[in-house]
This record gives structure tokens, C-alpha cells and sequence, in this order.
């Protein structure tokens, strides 16, 4: 006799999507933002997590070969930091060819000028000098973010405030389709936005970033991580260790209050530090201390997954696979309420 199900046990999980660009190796940025924040959720939701390969390559398409490393550096990341390849299905966007097919059947529900008008967009193509001459790949790039989400249906997406207008716009798609054909075939997902933890640069600046050369990597061995510690940003008009200092903006002291689990000893340094009763070096040893007791076991876990990351990426493409199969029912449901759909019996 069977065991009866409690509401518990009846009740289907929600769908999560989040997912990453392949361009490199995560950061600590990326650890306190989001990373941890998907250990959690592997259990309490049905997550996926996707590798934006196809994305990645809309400013890299140059460099192929660094997108496709990165994907290995990614999947070794989240291993790395205890995502489980049997919880979380990791997937890679180039395999699932109905994300595509989604893309340009929402395609026709946007308009350029909307798009034009996008904030991120804008400032985007500032960034990479792109507002002469802008690839069209990447100008499109927010609507084939809705498709990501819509292949799956996801009920909720983790994002941080500034992405919000991200899952407005996949709201407002999905409602045009459904409504234009009279069906209820695509989700509209509710954002999920979560504590953000901005970790600013060991430079000083509010972002941290490869192409800024002041982040602190997941795979940065013992001797690296004691390096950038000690070269991190703290007060530039303390001359002398005996100098009131200022903590407020002090990068050293923004570590500290995200890596060191002794609340007592980050109050009393700040104490001191303001005072003048301790030096920069004392501070940024006990931070050394802190964070690699944090990064120690990542560390260790990541040069584990270098091992078996052919393993990893085969779970990722089984992961390929089973979205593919989600998403070929959609795709198969837009397209009879689009009376495209010949095979349709």
C-alpha cells in the first residue's frame, strides 16, 4: 500500500530560469549576487539554468573559441560552488533550437523602436561602441532573452532591480501572443528579485568585471586571492595607519561586511580604523583570513570539477535535451494557434 500524498508531495514546483553568458570565469560578484542564491533555490523550486552561448556570441562572434572555453569554466563554477547537475537542469542555448524558433515568432510583436528605446540597450551600446554600426544580433538580443524564458514557461525569474523592465517586456509579450491568437500558450512570469549584493570592484569602482581587470575569480588560487586583497581599495587620504580613517566607501571594509562571519571583529576594526588604531595591513589580513575561509572549499571543489568537466558538459547537454523537449510542445502550440502547425492532425 502507498504512501498518501501530502499537499506537499501534490503540489508542482514552480519553474525558476536564470542563467549566465559564457565569457569567462565567474567572480565573487557573481557568487554573493546570484550563485549562492541558486544552491538555495535547487531545492525549493524546478531550476534551470542556461549557458547564453547564442547571446555570448552576439559581441563575440569574432572569438568563438572563448565562448566555448568559457562554457567549460562555467559549468566547473557551478559545480564549484554546489550546484547540483541532478537538482538544477543546466542547459546550453545553441542545443535547444526551439528558443530560436520562439525568438522569431515573438519577433513579430516588437517593434524596433521599442527596442531603440530600451535603457539597457542604450547604454549598452555606448559601452561597446556599437551605437554606429550596431550588429543586429545584439540589438535583438532582449527579445531572444523573453524566448529563454518562455521555452521553458518559467513562473519566476531571479533578477536584481535593474532587469525588471526585462521581465516586463516578457509579460507583455507573452500577453500580445495569447491574446492575438485567443490562447493561453505562453506564461507570464513574475520576477523573483532577491537581496542584491552588489560587490564592487577591489579597484574601488561600484562594478566588478574581466574587462576592468579588478575582479576577484572563483578560480584565483591562495597566493592570487592574498595579492588582491592587499591590493584592494580602501581610504586614499589616510597617509599613516595612526590616521582617522573612513570606512564608508572603503572596499576592505565592503568585504568584510559580505566575508566575515565575526560580526564582533568587522565592528571592532571599524571602531579602531576610525580612531586611527589600526593599519590598513591588519585589516586586510583579517579580510584574507575571512574570505578565503569562504573561497577555501570552492576552490578545492572547482579544481575537482576540472577533472570530470567532460562529465559536466555531458549533463548539460542532457539538460539540452530535456529543454528541447519542453519547449517543442510551446513551440508546437504557437504554432497551431498561428495555423502554421501542417503536421497537426
Amino acid at each position: 500500500m502507498g504512501s498518501i500524498p501530502t499537499p506537499a508531495t501534490m503540489m508542482e514546483k514552480k519553474r525558476i530560469l536564470t542563467g549566465d553568458r559564457p565569457t569567462g570565469k565567474l567572480h565573487i560578484g557573481h557568487l554573493m549576487g546570484s550563485l549562492l542564491n541558486r544552491v538555495k533555490l535547487q531545492d525549493e523550486y524546478e531550476q534551470f539554468v542556461l549557458v547564453a552561448n547564442v547571446q555570448a556570441l552576439t559581441d563575440n562572434f569574432d572569438n568563438p573559441g572563448k565562448v566555448r572555453e568559457s562554457i567549460y569554466e562555467l559549468l566547473c563554477d557551478y559545480y564549484a560552488v554546489g550546484i547540483d547537475f541532478e537538482k538544477t537542469t543546466v542547459f546550453i542555448q545553441s542545443e535547444v533550437k526551439q528558443i530560436h524558433e520562439i525568438f522569431v515568432y515573438l519577433s513579430n510583436f516588437v517593434t524596433i523602436q521599442q527596442i531603440g528605446h530600451n535603457p539597457t540597450i542604450k547604454t549598452e551600446l555606448a559601452q561597446k561602441g556599437m551605437e554606429q554600426s550596431t550588429p543586429l544580433g545584439f540589438f535583438m538580443y532582449p527579445v531572444h532573452q523573453v524566448a529563454d524564458i518562455l521555452s521553458v514557461n518559467a513562473d519566476l525569474v531571479p533578477v536584481g532591480k535593474d532587469q525588471l523592465p526585462m521581465i516586463e517586456s516578457t509579460r507583455d509579450l507573452a500577453r500580445k501572443f495569447n491574446t492575438t491568437y485567443d490562447v493561453e500558450v505562453l506564461h507570464e512570469p513574475e520576477a523573483l528579485v532577491g537581496v542584491e549584493k552588489n560587490v564592487p570592484g577591489i579597484d574601488g569602482n561600484e562594478k566588478m568585471g574581466k574587462s576592468l581587470n579588478n575582479a576577484i575569480y572563483l578560480a584565483d588560487d591562495e597566493k592570487i586571492l592574498r595579492e588582491k586583497v592587499f591590493k584592494v581599495y580602501t581610504d586614499p587620504n589616510r597617509i599613516r595607519a595612526t590616521d582617522p580613517g573612513t570606512v564608508e566607501g572603503n572596499i576592505a571594509f565592503a568585504y568584510h561586511d559580505l566575508f566575515n562571519s565575526n560580526r564582533e571583529e568587522v565592528l571592532s576594526l571599524k571602531e579602531k580604523y576610525r580612531k586611527g588604531t589600526v593599519g590598513d595591513v591588519e585589516v586586510k589580513e583579517k579580510l584574507f583570513i575571512a574570505m578565503n575561509s569562504v573561497l577555501a572549499p570552492i576552490r578545492e571543489k572547482r579544481m575537482e570539477a576540472e577533472k570530470i568537466k567532460e562529465e559536466l558538459m555531458s549533463k548539460a547537454l542532457e539538460g539540452s535535451k530535456k529543454v528541447s523537449n519542453e519547449a517543442e510542445k510551446i513551440v508546437n502550440k504557437m504554432k497551431s494557434a498561428m495555423k502554421i502547425n501542417f503536421y497537426e492532425k
